[in-house]
């Protein structure tokens, strides 16, 4: 009958001869885990020996298992110096191994990326308008209670000023929740004539099926000595024929806007209905109507001029504002607004 004490020495002896060997001999980390993973993991040799404490008598349990503790430590000990050498060997081979360049474009899997929706009509607007002959301001998104509502003739009592249709910060700014901000500013920091485009994102309390929290606008505002509503008029004409076609119809409809007076809802004729002869056919884009609404406008309130130093006597201007996100969803028929906020790469692959 077999010693069982006498055994598990023997293979503790065993192991301890044959782990550093092992180690050495794997040429990878990959190799060095797995022959790791063989002595000291839930069905490595040395659990394995340790399963058979059990034969040994109680009082030589003690030493059994003081010799069992001491190879592991050592196996672990050897295992973490023979990873270190791989590495070590891994490095020296990089520094000594053929130089490359390190401006080619790498490779990968996938093709390169697109370019958002937005980010595309976004960037076709500013062309268009400086063709036109405005420039482009850029502005604050974090802004003041008086630049965003109180210098553009919001009344206090407005809704757009509740709490509840704004984000609000502890220190008493605000999300921006339109590009009109940057408009006083402008005419804060520069003397007329100006005209400028101020395209960016803005923030309001909106987040159900055809609305996000955080939507695109661009504003056009253009000021000057005699500037009326037959530039302005000429300016949407203008953008008309370059965004949406040649001989695209303009309608204006008499709408309100605390910052402009008069002011005016503007349609563009319908370019998915539009017939070889010109005509609109109606269709369920425009709801039969051969009108899309795209944007808001009007001559600049005297008030505003005021607030920000203007005289409204001798200087007059016009502004105007349309939805970013709205223009993408029309041009490249997007039937939903929340498919250009999720990332989906399916999605963005297509542009």
């Amino acid at each position: 009958m077999s010693d069982p004490q006498a055994d598990i020495e023997n293979k503790l002896a065993a192991l301890r001869e044959a782990y550093g060997p092992r180690f050495a001999a794997a040429e990878t980390e990959q190799q060095l885990r797995d022959e790791n993973a063989k002595i000291l993991g839930k069905k490595g040799e040395l659990t394995a020996i340790l399963k058979e404490m059990g034969k040994v008598p109680g009082e030589a349990r003690k030493a059994i298992g003081e010799k069992t503790n001491a190879l592991k430590q050592e196996v672990e000990k050897a295992f973490e110096v023979a990873l270190a050498a791989l590495h070590q060997a891994a490095r020296e081979a990089d520094l000594k191994g053929r130089p490359f360049d390190l401006t080619l474009p790498g490779r990968t899997p996938v093709g390169p990326g697109h370019k958002h929706p937005i980010s595309m009509v976004r960037e076709e607007l500013i062309g268009i308008f400086r063709t036109l002959g405005f420039g482009v301001h850029d502005g604050r998104e974090v802004e003041l209670e008086e630049n965003n509502f109180t210098k553009l003739g919001f009344p206090p009592d407005h809704p757009a000023t509740d709490m509840q249709d704004s984000f609000w910060t502890t220190s008493g700014h605000l999300l921006r929740t339109h590009t009109s901000n940057i408009q006083v500013r402008a005419m804060m920091g520069h003397k007329p004539p100006m005209a400028f485009i101020a395209p960016g994102a803005v923030y309001r309390r909106d987040d159900d099926a055809t609305h996000s929290p955080m939507f695109h606008q661009l504003e056009a505002f253009l000021i000057d000595e005699g500037v009326s509503m037959a530039h302005l008029r000429g300016v949407l004409r203008a953008f008309a024929e370059r965004f949406f076609g040649p001989g695209t119809p303009v309608r204006l409809r008499p709408s309100y806007f605390p910052f402009v007076e008069p002011g005016a809802e503007v349609d563009f004729g319908c370019t998915f209905c539009k017939q070889p002869d010109g005509t609109r056919a109606g269709c369920t884009i425009c709801k039969q109507t051969g009108w899309i609404e795209v944007l808001g406008c009007g001559m600049i309130h005297p008030v505003v001029f005021e607030s920000c130093g203007i005289d409204p006597e001798k200087y007059t201007g016009f502004a105007l504002g349309m939805g970013l996100d709205r223009l993408a969803m029309l041009r490249y028929d997007i039937p939903h607004l929340r498919l250009m906020f999720e990332n989906d790469p399916r999605f963005l692959a297509q542009f």
